[in-house]
């Protein structure tokens, strides 16, 4: 099996199978990236993980591996986000509901790792409630902030590797991050699970 340095040196001479082998091993990654910053327009996450690959094949040779090719991969899905995001938003208006829909549909709230509450009924009202709750606040962050929640809170990349794809400095990651957990901790004050 070749090795990522490998793959991307054949890519640079156009060998396609090589590309392809290092899309295989991205596109899941680079989607449930764009599901995350695109929350507010889940419709456009398939359309940003094609994208993200189009541009990278086209900009191959411009890839100088100062940084990890998933970070580069990264920093192209997130500025074509922001990009749709701000067409979006000259053109028309977002519905919560509907993000919250797409969210619930596909499992992605960040709480499916949460322990199956199996047969209690109760607890699993619980456990959907802070699904929605969280899910509902993940949206309602500004996309600067949901962005670097995501990639360091979901994605466990570390500050430099996040700040590296944002073209951020540390501090600023340290500073959004810090931000976007306190405007969920705001949002989740008033949960009240059933249970309680």
């Amino acid at each position: 099996m070749a090795t990522e340095n490998e793959l991307i040196e054949d890519s640079r001479r156009g060998d396609r199978a090589a590309f392809a082998e290092l899309v295989h091993r991205y596109e899941d990654r680079i989607y449930r990236l764009a599901q995350k910053v695109c929350a507010q327009a889940p419709s456009e996450a398939e359309g940003v993980r094609q994208e993200t690959f189009v541009t990278a094949l086209e900009k191959i040779q411009q890839f100088e591996n100062k940084s990890a090719l998933g970070t580069w991969l990264y920093r192209i899905a997130a500025n074509l986000c922001f990009m749709r995001l701000r067409a979006k938003r000259r053109s028309s208006t977002f519905s919560l509901d509907a993000a919250l829909d797409s969210a619930e549909e596909t499992g992605t709230s960040g709480l499916d790792r949460l322990p199956d509450p199996a047969s209690d009924p109760v607890a699993e009202a619980s456990r959907r409630q802070l699904q929605e709750a969280v899910a509902e606040g993940l949206g309602a962050l500004p996309s600067d902030y949901r962005i670097v929640v995501f990639m360091r809170d979901v994605q466990r990349l570390s500050a430099e590797e996040t700040a590296k794809a944002l073209h951020l400095s540390v501090p600023a990651v340290k500073s959004r991050l810090h931000r976007g957990r306190v405007f969920l901790q705001q949002k989740l004050k008033s949960f009240a699970p059933l249970s309680q």
